[in-house]
């Protein structure tokens, strides 16, 4: 009797504790948190020009290069060229004297004198230019044909473009190039000719670009051509932080306001990129419509924000 006694004490106190630790348990708050209001910036679609291009590299070369040569053997007796020297056509670069003048000349005037006897002869530039070597000087002996020096014709100047022949389609619908210097100098050419030779490494083939240069330009200068891929004068634009893509870039969409609350996602066809701006193909948006700009990195669909004037 004592033990069922015991036995019903000791259940009565369990249910006890169970009781009290069901009571003192915190109630569960089943009320959900509201969802987070972005704040975003946003823009419109407009209409805009847009151009796709691609850059190459061109070197200056002048094509036409002069000989300025002796036209009797003898002496060099003054030299009027230096390299570098800008001359004029006609200027006077060389003296040269026979070597019986040399020899016999003097004699020569002072038995008669009315004789001027001089054997000199002076050979001058037969066109404009640099120039870029001198191969004697006062003293050498020449002969007759033998290169004094050389001069660049100044209007010889062109850039040298060795274009990969898969762009050769391109170059054709660009009548005038677009040239940047080093110096930030831009530079108008257009195409004068091109070699009928391929290079069997590179798949390069050589173009030769005419430019009209208000300065003097150094020869193995490399400069920037600039040639239009594609050129889109109504091309409907959004800033380029408007438009969001993928890890591997091949799907791409915009965040369009359908409220004053409400972003819903729109897949979009992406086409010309320029520094600020980038081309939507498809599909075609209202001038009104408006496009979150700014804030709208991973926000997801029928997301709720909040536009900052």
């Amino acid at each position: 009797m004592m033990q069922k006694y015991l036995r019903f004490m000791y259940g009565a106190v369990l249910l006890i504790f169970s009781l009290s630790a069901c009571h003192s348990a915190d109630p569960i708050d089943e009320t959900e948190a509201p969802s987070p209001v972005i704040p975003v910036k946003v823009t419109s679609p407009r209409d805009s020009s847009l151009s796709e291009y691609v850059e190459l590299s061109a070197v200056s070369a002048y094509l036409e290069k002069s000989f300025v040569k002796a036209n009797i053997n003898g002496y060099v007796k003054q030299t009027n060229a230096k390299t570098g020297q800008q001359v004029g056509s006609g200027q006077l670069l060389f003296s040269l004297i026979t070597k019986e003048a040399r020899s016999i000349g003097n004699t020569v005037n002072k038995l008669d004198p009315d004789f001027k006897f001089s054997g000199v002869s002076n050979i001058r530039s037969g066109q404009a230019g640099t120039i870029v070597q001198v191969n004697h000087q006062n003293g050498d002996y020449v002969q007759d044909g033998e290169a004094l020096a050389t001069i660049s014709n100044r209007n010889s100047l062109v850039f040298l473009l060795d274009l990969p022949y898969e762009l050769n389609q391109i170059i054709h619908q660009n009548k005038t190039l677009e040239i940047l210097l080093p110096d930030g100098t831009k530079l108008a050419g257009t195409v004068s000719g091109t070699m009928p030779s391929v290079d069997s490494l590179a798949q390069t083939q050589r173009y030769i670009i005419k430019v009209s240069a208000g300065k003097e330009i150094p020869e193995g200068l490399v400069a920037k051509v600039r040639l239009t891929k594609l050129n889109h004068v109504q091309a409907q634009v959004l800033p380029k932080s408007a438009v969001l893509s993928n890890e591997t870039e091949d799907e791409f969409w915009v965040m369009k306001m359908i409220n004053d609350s409400t972003a819903v996602k729109i897949n979009v066809k992406k086409g010309i990129e320029s520094t600020s701006f980038t081309e939507i193909l498809e599909p075609k948006f209202s001038k009104k419509d408006r496009i979150i700009s700014t804030g709208n990195y991973g926000i997801a669909d029928t997301a709720k924000v909040k536009i900052q004037r």
